[in-house]
């Protein structure tokens, strides 16, 4: 027997749900209801979900969802159903990867969105 519904607290259907254009809306909705009203998202985009590192040597990330804002403003969704050890740190480790990608070559002032 098939499963009727997309179960929200899998991997695959978290990402069906919440992570494709068609349910762009659900997931704006859905994370305005979590967010201070002065994060108030209005528009995201997408991006790639896989970060695999500068070399081969390099640890790579894959998120749930990676998103950026009408402001600019970069993302990271992530579900988590059960206890996982080291999540901050897998956490931490994740947010490096929106961070460098503000970097700007050359002089940078270091002001992040």
């Amino acid at each position: 027997m098939r499963a009727k519904y997309i179960n929200p607290f899998t991997d695959f259907g978290f990402k069906k749900i919440f992570g494709e254009e068609a349910s762009k809306p659900l997931l704006i909705d859905f994370l305005n209801a979590l967010l201070p009203i002065q994060h108030k998202i209005a528009n995201l985009s997408f991006k790639n979900t896989e970060q695999l590192g500068q070399t081969d040597l390099d640890r790579k990330a894959i998120y749930d969802i990676y998103c950026e804002t009408d402001k600019g403003e970069k993302f990271i969704v992530e579900l988590q159903k059960a206890k996982q050890n080291y999540f901050i740190e897998r956490t931490v480790y994740y947010s490096t990867f929106p961070i460098r990608e503000q970097a700007e070559k050359g002089e940078w002032n270091y002001n992040l969105k």
